[in-house]
C-alpha cells in the first residue's frame, strides 16, 4: 500500500527544525540529573560500556523504527498503531495516555526551576546561610556526614520552596507562589506551541541550542575549582567488577529507554509532520548521538563541581551524590555558593533547567494535541473552531490536574507519579510496541516503507535488531524490572498502601488501554473468533473493515469482490489506490 503525503497536513518549514525538535524531545532534565547519579553508583566510567552498547543496539534502532512508522503514515501513535497492528492499537492510546499524565507533573519541574531562577535575582542567594526565617536548627551550611543535621540548600527547598507536609496523610495548603509560577510554565507551553510545528519548529532554535552554551560555559568555569579533578576522575575511572552486575546492564538500557523517549509517542508524532521522503536515518543518529553527548557533558559539568565540594567540606565525593529532583535543587546550588558572581551562574543554570525542560513538555502535549486532532478533528474542530483552541484546553486540563503538586504535600504527590508513570508503566509500553511492529507488522514490511521513503532498504544490522535483538533485550528488561520492583519512597519516607494503591491505579491509567482496544478490534472487526484473531493482526485491517458494509456482495470472473464505488464515493473520499483492486 503506497502511503500518499497527507492532503493540509503542516510540516516542518525546514527539515533542521525537526531535528532540533527532536534533539529538544531527547534531551531533558534526566541528562542533568539521572546519567551523572548512574554513572556514579555503577562503576564510574564502566558504565559507559553499557550504556554506549546500549545505544547501539537498542536505542538507535527503536528510534529509527518509531521516526519511520510516523513519517510513512503521517499520523500520530494512536492511528499510526491502529494501522499497523489493529490487535495491539492500544499501544498507540497508552503512549498519548502516560505523555499526558506525565506532563501533568513534569512541568512542575519546571515550576521549581523557575522558582529558584527568580530567587536567584539577588546579591546573596537565599540558600546561602541559615540565617532565614524557614531554617530550623539542625542547619549547617555545609553538607556533613551527619545524617541529623541538614544544608541551607536542603532546607531552603524543603522549607522554602516546598514547605512540605511530614507525609502524604497531611495535604496542607495551596502553596500561591507555586501555583502562579505553574500557571506561568503553562502559559510559556501555550506560546510556544499553540501554531503547531510551525510555532514550535521556531521556538526550538533556541530551547535546543541555548542549553549547550550554558553547559560548556559551566564546565569551563567549574574545572577551573580546586578538587574539580577529583570529582572528574570519581565519575569517569572505571570500576570495572561493577559489570559483572546485571542490575549496571539494566540501567543502562533502562536509561537509554527514558532518555530518548522510546514509548512515549513524542517523537513518532513529530515525524508525522516530516516531508515523505525526508532521510529517517540521519535524524535518528542526530538526535540519539546528541543526547548521549549531552548526559556525558552533563556528567562532567556536574561532577567537577561535586569535586569541588569534596574538597570544600572534606568529605568524599560519594557522600554528595544524589539521584532526581535533588542533585539539582538541593546538592548543586550548594555549589554555586562560593562561586566567584554566584548569582549570575545561580541564574544561567536555572534558565538552563527551563530550556530543557520546556521542550521535552512542548513534545508531551504535542503528541495528546496531534492525537485528537488525528482521530476527532472535524467534531473537535466543528466546536472549538480552532486548533488553537484545542491546545489551550489540552493545557488547561494538564494545569488543573498539576495542582495537587503545588500544595504543600505536592513533593510527594510528585514522586509517586514519577514512579509509578516513568518507571512501571513504560517498560510494559515499550514491549507491546516492539512486538506490534517488529513482529507482527514484520521487518520485512517496514523495509519496503522506508524502501518507498528513502529508496534504500535498511541494512542488516537494523534488520537483525529489530527481529531478535530488541525484542529480546526488553523482555530481559522487563523481567528484571518487575523482580526489582520497590514501591515508591521519598527519602527515608515510606508511603503507605493506600498510596501504593493510587499509583498502581495511576500506572494502569495508561496500560489498561492495551487490553481493552484489543477486545474491541475482535469486537468489531466481521467473521468467527479465529478469523477475526487472523484479520486483527494484518495492517490496515480496521480500515478495511470500515469499508466492508459498503462493497457489493458479488465477484467478477476471477473471483474479487467488485466494490461498489457509487455508494463508498458518497460517504469517504476514494483514496488514490483502493483497498481492493480490480482486473476488470
Amino acid at each position: 500500500m503506497t502511503m500518499q503525503s497527507e492532503a493540509g497536513r503542516p510540516t516542518w518549514s525546514r527539515q533542521i527544525e525537526f531535528t532540533l525538535a527532536g534533539i529538544g524531545c531527547a534531551v531533558g532534565l534526566g541528562n542533568v540529573w539521572r546519567f551523572p547519579y548512574l554513572c556514579y553508583r555503577s562503576g564510574g566510567g564502566a558504565f559507559l560500556v553499557p550504556y554506549l552498547l546500549m545505544l547501539v543496539l537498542l536505542g538507535i534502532p527503536l528510534l529509527y523504527m518509531e521516526l519511520t512508522v510516523g513519517q510513512y503514515l503521517r499520523k500520530g501513535p494512536v492511528l499510526a498503531m491502529a494501522k499497523l497492528c489493529p490487535l495491539l492499537k492500544g499501544v498507540g492510546m497508552a503512549t498519548v495516555a502516560i505523555s499526558f499524565i506525565m506532563s501533568t507533573y513534569y512541568n512542575v519541574i519546571i515550576t521549581w526551576a523557575l522558582y529558584y531562577l527568580f530567587s536567584s535575582f539577588q546579591s546573596q542567594l537565599p540558600w546561602q546561610s541559615c540565617n532565614n526565617t524557614w531554617n530550623r536548627p539542625n542547619c549547617t551550611d555545609y553538607a556533613t556526614n551527619s545524617s541529623s543535621t541538614s544544608t541551607a540548600s536542603q532546607q531552603f527547598f524543603n522549607y522554602r520552596v516546598l514547605e512540605r507536609t511530614t507525609g502524604v496523610e497531611e495535604t496542607g495548603t495551596l502553596r500561591w507562589e507555586l501555583f502562579l509560577l505553574l500557571l506561568l510554565a503553562w502559559i510559556l507551553v501555550y506560546l510556544c506551541i499553540f501554531k503547531g510545528v510551525k510555532s514550535t519548529g521556531k521556538v526550538v532554535y533556541f530551547t535546543a541550542l541555548f542549553p549547550y552554551v550554558i553547559l560548556v560555559a559551566l564546565l569551563i568555569n567549574n574545572v577551573q575549582l580546586p578538587g574539580a579533578i577529583k570529582g572528574i576522575e570519581f565519575f569517569i575511572v572505571p570500576e570495572w567488577e561493577k559489570l559483572l552486575s546485571v542490575e549496571v546492564w539494566v540501567n543502562a538500557a533502562a536509561q537509554i529507554f527514558n532518555s530518548i523517549g522510546i514509548g512515549f509517542g513524542s517523537l513518532m508524532a513529530m515525524a508525522s509532520y516530516n516531508s515523505f521522503n525526508n532521510n529517517v536515518l540521519k535524524d535518528t543518529l542526530a538526535i540519539a548521538i546528541t543526547n548521549s553527548l549531552t548526559s556525558i557533558l552533563a556528567g562532567f559539568v556536574i561532577f567537577s563541581a561535586f569535586g569541588y565540594m569534596s574538597y570544600l567540606q572534606n568529605i568524599p565525593v560519594s557522600d554528595i551524590a544524589v539521584d532526581g529532583p535533588g542533585l539539582v535543587f538541593v546538592v548543586y546550588p550548594q555549589a554555586f555558593v562560593t562561586m566567584p558572581v554566584a548569582p549570575m551562574w545561580a541564574v544561567f543554570f536555572f534558565f538552563m533547567l527551563l530550556c530543557l525542560g520546556l521542550d521535552s513538555q512542548f513534545a508531551m502535549v504535542e503528541v495528546m494535541v496531534t492525537s485528537l486532532m488525528d482521530s476527532y478533528s472535524k467534531p473537535l474542530l466543528r466546536f472549538l473552531r480552532q486548533k488553537e483552541l484545542l491546545v489551550l484546553v489540552v493545557c488547561s486540563g494538564a494545569f488543573l490536574l498539576g495542582i495537587p503538586h503545588v500544595m504543600q504535600v505536592g513533593i510527594y504527590v510528585f514522586q509517586l507519579m514519577d514512579h509509578y508513570t516513568a518507571i512501571v508503566s513504560i517498560m510494559f509500553l515499550a514491549f507491546f510496541e516492539v512486538v506490534a511492529i517488529c513482529w507482527l507488522y514484520g521487518v520485512k514490511r517496514l523495509s519496503s516503507n522506508l524502501e518507498e521513503m528513502t529508496g534504500k532498504k535498511p541494512n542488516i544490522f537494523f534488520r537483525v535488531c529489530w527481529m531478535v535483538i530488541c525484542p529480546v533485550l526488553i523482555t530481559i528488561i522487563l523481567v528484571f524490572s518487575v523482580i526489582q520492583f520497590r514501591p515508591a519512597r521519598y527519602e527515608s519516607y515510606v508511603y503507605p498502601d493506600w498510596a501504593q494503591g493510587i499509583g498502581w491505579i495511576i500506572a494502569m491509567a495508561s496500560i489498561i488501554w492495551i487490553p481493552l482496544a484489543a477486545l474491541h478490534t475482535l469486537w468489531v472487526l466481521p467473521g468467527s473468533f479465529t478469523e477475526k484473531l487472523r484479520k486483527s493482526i494484518r495492517p490496515f485491517a480496521l480500515d478495511e473493515a470500515a469499508l466492508s458494509p459498503y462493497y457489493l456482495q458479488k465477484r467478477d470472473g476471477l473471483g474479487e469482490v467488485i466494490p461498489n464505488v457509487a455508494v463508498i464515493s458518497s460517504i469517504i473520499p476514494l483514496p488514490e489506490k483502493p483497498p481492493v483492486q480490480t482486473n476488470l
